[in-house]
């Protein structure tokens, strides 16, 4: 199942996707087997889309692919266990929706398989763990270089509004262990890679994230970023794509 957060008649919506298509459900998001579908709404692509999800927290995993973790630092070292930070849910950008860029030399797009979980996880082994998931979606987590660089961690860098678009949906019914993931910045192809290339199996990262805090429905796990970032400038389309869940697309401009 595909499941979309619209607005209609000015109030969030609950809908299901089906070849394209939004239909009205009726239900609790995280019990996607009780969803009732209703009417059909309009084509997914022609509706004002908000997140799929509204996270309590946004947990970020860096350096989980092994060519990222050297593109851009020929010295750095593969990391024995996950690189954590987080990112604050004023950084959501829903599909479709404007990324604002502020003053700088660089400012990256990273295409990431993002995990949305589905009930309450506090410290679950690794065979247990996707259990917990509800599904997956599409993010991007947008990075300030500059700051990257000066502040030696990456809160303000990857943290700016607008830094976390997701969506458009999240597919509940997905394997995540072996996805094509691409980005596009305006139509060309940036980074090709497959989910199977993560250093830390999604199973891997719900279960050690959950040893270190309590994850609730709703909050989210972006899972890093294959070799392939690049800058993005005002004016730009990026588009992040996952073999299973569909395309999320953003475009640019300068912050004013």
């Amino acid at each position: 199942m595909k499941i979309a957060r619209f607005v209609e008649a000015g109030q969030p919506r609950l809908g299901i996707v089906e070849d394209g298509v939004v239909y009205r459900a009726e239900g609790n998001l995280f019990d996607p087997g009780a969803l009732r579908r209703g009417d059909a709404v309009g084509p997914l692509e022609e509706l004002e889309l908000l997140t799929p999800v509204q996270p309590g927290k946004i947990v970020a995993v860096g350096l989980n692919y092994a060519l990222h973790v050297t593109e851009n630092d020929p010295t750095r070292q593969v990391p024995d266990e996950p690189v954590l930070f987080m990112k604050p849910t004023s950084a959501l950008l829903p599909h479709g929706g404007v990324i604002l860029l502020p003053p700088g030399d660089r400012i990256d797009y990273e295409a990431e398989l993002c995990i949305v979980i589905g009930r309450r996880a506090s410290r679950v082994p690794e065979s247990q763990a996707l259990d917990y998931v509800l599904g997956y979606t599409c993010g991007n987590d947008v990075s300030h270089r500059d700051y990257q660089r000066k502040d030696g961690q990456w809160v303000r860098a990857k943290g700016f509004d607008t830094f976390c678009p997701l969506g458009p949906v999240i597919a509940t019914d997905l394997d995540p262990n072996d996805l094509a993931i691409q980005s596009r910045l305006n139509g060309e192809v940036r980074q090709n890679s497959r989910t199977s290339n993560m250093i830390f199996s999604p199973a891997f990262l719900v279960s050690f994230i959950s040893n270190v805090m309590t994850l609730e429905p709703g909050d989210v796990i972006m899972t890093g970023t294959p070799e392939g970032v690049g800058p993005m400038k005002p004016g730009d389309t990026i588009e992040v794509e996952i073999e299973g869940i569909g395309t999320l697309r953003n475009t640019t401009r300068a912050r004013d």
